[in-house]
């Protein structure tokens, strides 16, 4: 069926749709476009708004389904899909706001507004509707809430701001105060609004109060420091930034005021910069010389002390390498050098002996003492470099070595005089060492020698030392059986200044105060293995370190040692090094026993009666034969030491012209000595035994490593093996 002839059937199914003229110009005439839709939802009509706002032909649109126009979303309201419509029609008045999209042509979704009325004729139902495009209307609602929720987002950014942010009126009364305000003034939004800002706050411009207005009436912007009152009465200090709000007529309306509280970074800045004066009096006026460079070399900054080391001013160290007043040797430590500096900086105390020669501009070398240290400067990092001028302690230093020798040296002298016996050669076996010591004593070979306590050793060094052509040095003696172990290197080699406990300062040892000179080391059999270790250096390198000190010092002192042990028994047994020994075995001479030099007996004796008599004041005229029968009969283990004694002992009890000497002295030690020293030989052999037994048994005959016996013993595994082996103990057993 043709839509014309639909259309002629509606009419004459509605007379009054057609024929109706007011009706037919509102329905033909309408802004709106009209549809009439049968009740099973056909289009029987349609206004030729309805071509605009669709793009529809109207003609193309009769008998259509309404759902071309509007989708399925109208069959929500449609009565065509109620079937309460009957009974509940529903009038709606325009632009109610139903949410709904109507589809045109091209397929596009628009919004509209629809207004359903039913109409029944002839006993026909029909639905008239009238359909509003909305787009402008929406698009209008969208920028509304956009723009409310714009409103609300920057009225919640200034109510939860960390800054105090406070909104006057034009008479400077506050109309917003915001939570930051609260935190930062101490009072309440209720006890602020309404207060004139000014009075309230106590304000106080760091710029004239004129300028500020002046400001903010031309540019509508003012920004700088205030100081504020608290509601406890404290002032801050806050950096204040202050807006003009106009209308849109360009006209005042309103002042926004952000207050960010800058007090402690204020009080900070005065602290550093307080800091940085102090810290430039310091770097001024230091006594030492002071040297800021880049990891570069190239010198940044001078003090006024460093003008007067070198001899140059500022101006011609600036941008200069720092090498032209530190030679090649700075390159050790300053970072231009080092690969490793910015792992591991290096910062040195002052004092630590580094021998290191500053350069004058006249080309001349002095002595200096540095510390480095890193730095960050206002450009980056920098090394800062501390000089200290060590000419006049070196010199301090030359005077106190002087000082030092000639105190030893005097210290010698009084030994040498309260031993000044000389050596009295009577028979052939020391006659025999006289010879040796006449060979040795004019080269500077080192001398060892060995014997019996009492024998003489000191006196045979002396007598080297007297005939050799470093006589008029300085004799030092070092008894290293008298010095405690820990102690024993320092006062050989000296120590660094904070080198151990106690060490307060530098000190020279024995071998520095030595040099040139004679050191003679008495009982070297005591040395601890680790200053036997220096000691081989010392003579297989003609240098040593002191103890803290990493800087090597050549020396040159002839060595003389003496021992009464034997030292063979010592390297078997791990406590001697045997390289060390063959070190000091260049020229061995062995002195021998009083009791192998009988014959010499009565010479001494008369020597030491003279010597004792006249220091005593008595007159004594010889010895009785029995005395002197008794004294050449006696073992003397004590040899020529033990044989002055008993003489001194004698000349203090004699009260005649001959001397006599009571054999009770010497018979109780001469029938006892070789049993006890046998009995208390044994006793520590068996002593020692027992307790490496008792060793292994706990560590079930381990040695080696931390939960071995040589650990719980405190020896070395080497060790600990000689004497297993010496000791014929069956370590397998354990």
């Amino acid at each position: 069926m043709s839509n014309a002839k639909v259309s002629r059937e509606i009419s004459e199914k509605v007379p009054n749709v057609g024929t109706d003229r007011l009706f037919e110009k509102l329905f033909e005439f309408s802004p709106d476009a009209v549809l009439v839709i049968e009740k099973n939802g056909s289009i029987v009509r349609a206004n030729r708004q309805t071509e605009g706002m669709f793009g529809f032909d109207r003609q193309d649109l009769i008998g259509q389904p309404v759902e071309i126009l509007i989708p399925e979303r109208f069959r929500s309201i449609h009565p065509q899909h109620r079937s309460d419509y009957a009974e509940q029609s529903r009038t709606r008045p325009m632009g109610a706001g139903l949410d709904l999209y109507a589809r045109r042509r091209d397929q596009t979704e628009f919004p509209v507004d629809i207004m359903l009325s039913p109409l029944t004729l002839e006993g026909q139902s029909f639905t008239l509707a009238v359909v509003r495009d909305i787009t402008e209307r929406k698009q209008a609602e969208q920028e509304r809430d956009r723009q409310a929720s714009i409103v609300r987002g920057q009225a919640a950014l200034l109510e939860l701001a960390h800054d105090s942010i406070i909104v006057r009126d034009l008479e400077n009364r506050i109309t917003f105060w915001n939570r930051g305000a609260e935190e930062q003034y101490g009072w309440h939004r209720e006890e602020a609004l309404g207060q004139h800002a000014h009075t309230f706050l106590k304000t106080q411009f760091s710029r004239p109060l004129e300028e500020v207005e002046h400001a903010l009436h031309c540019n509508h912007y003012w920004e700088g420091e205030v100081t504020h009152a608290t509601k406890d009465g404290r002032r801050i200090i806050v950096a204040s930034r202050r807006v003009l709000q106009c209308d849109a007529a360009g006209n005042p309306t309103a002042i926004l005021e952000i207050n960010n509280d800058i007090t402690k970074r204020k009080q900070a800045e005065e602290a550093v910069r307080k800091s940085e004066d102090r810290l430039r009096c310091l770097f001024e006026f230091s006594p030492d010389a002071i040297v800021v460079s880049s990891r570069e070399g190239k010198i940044t900054e001078v003090n006024a002390q460093l003008e007067k080391y070198f001899g140059y001013s500022r101006s011609e160290l600036r941008g200069q390498p720092i090498e032209l007043l530190i030679p090649d040797q700075f390159r050790t430590m300053h970072p231009k050098h080092r690969a490793d500096y910015a792992a591991q900086p290096r910062v040195r105390a002052m004092g630590a002996g580094l021998d290191l020669c500053g350069r004058r501009k006249n080309g001349s070398t002095f002595p200096v003492d540095i510390m480095l240290g890193p730095m960050e400067g206002a450009e980056g990092p920098v090394v800062l470099a501390v000089i200290r001028d060590l000419s006049q302690k070196k010199k301090d230093e030359e005077a106190l070595r002087r000082v030092e020798q000639t105190n030893i040296a005097l210290r010698d002298e009084i030994n040498k005089a309260s031993m000044s016996e000389q050596i009295i050669c009577v028979s052939p076996a020391l006659r025999a060492v006289l010879e040796s010591v006449a060979m040795v004593a004019t080269t500077d070979s080192t001398v060892l020698i060995t014997g019996e306590t009492g024998t003489g050793k000191e006196l045979i060094a002396r007598a080297i030392h007297r005939q050799s052509h470093r006589s008029s040095r300085v004799f030092v003696r070092v008894n290293c059986a008298a010095i405690p172990r820990d102690l024993i290197a320092s006062e050989l080699f000296g120590h660094e200044k904070g080198s151990f406990t106690g060490a307060t300062e530098q000190r020279l040892g024995r071998f520095e105060l030595a040099e040139r000179g004679t050191i003679f080391l008495d009982e070297i059999g005591e040395l601890p293995a680790e200053t036997q270790t220096a000691l081989l250096r010392v003579l297989q390198e003609h240098e040593f370190e002191r103890v803290g000190g990493t800087r090597p010092i050549q020396t040159d002192v002839r060595v003389i040692a003496a021992t009464n042990r034997d030292l063979q028994a010592a390297i078997d047994t791990g406590i001697f090094r045997s390289d060390l020994y063959y070190r000091l075995n260049v020229f061995p001479i062995e002195l021998p026993p009083l009791r192998q030099c009988v014959e010499g007996i009565p010479t001494l004796v008369e020597y030491f009666v003279d010597r004792y008599a006249r220091k005593m004041g008595k007159q004594i005229r010889g010895v009785d034969t029995k005395t002197l029968d008794l004294l050449q009969s006696y073992s003397w283990p004590g040899n020529v030491r033990e044989l002055q004694n008993v003489i001194e002992r004698a000349v203090i009890v004699s009260e005649t012209a001959s001397l006599s000497v009571d054999e009770a002295w010497l018979a109780s030690k001469a029938s006892s000595q070789t049993e006890r020293g046998r009995s208390l030989s044994e006793s520590l052999v068996n002593l020692e035994k027992e307790t490496i037994e008792a060793a292994l048994t706990e560590c079930k005959g381990r040695i080696y490593g931390p939960l071995g016996a040589a650990t719980k013993l405190g020896i070395p595994p080497s060790t600990l093996g000689s004497k297993i082996k010496s000791l014929k103990i069956d370590k397998r057993r354990f």
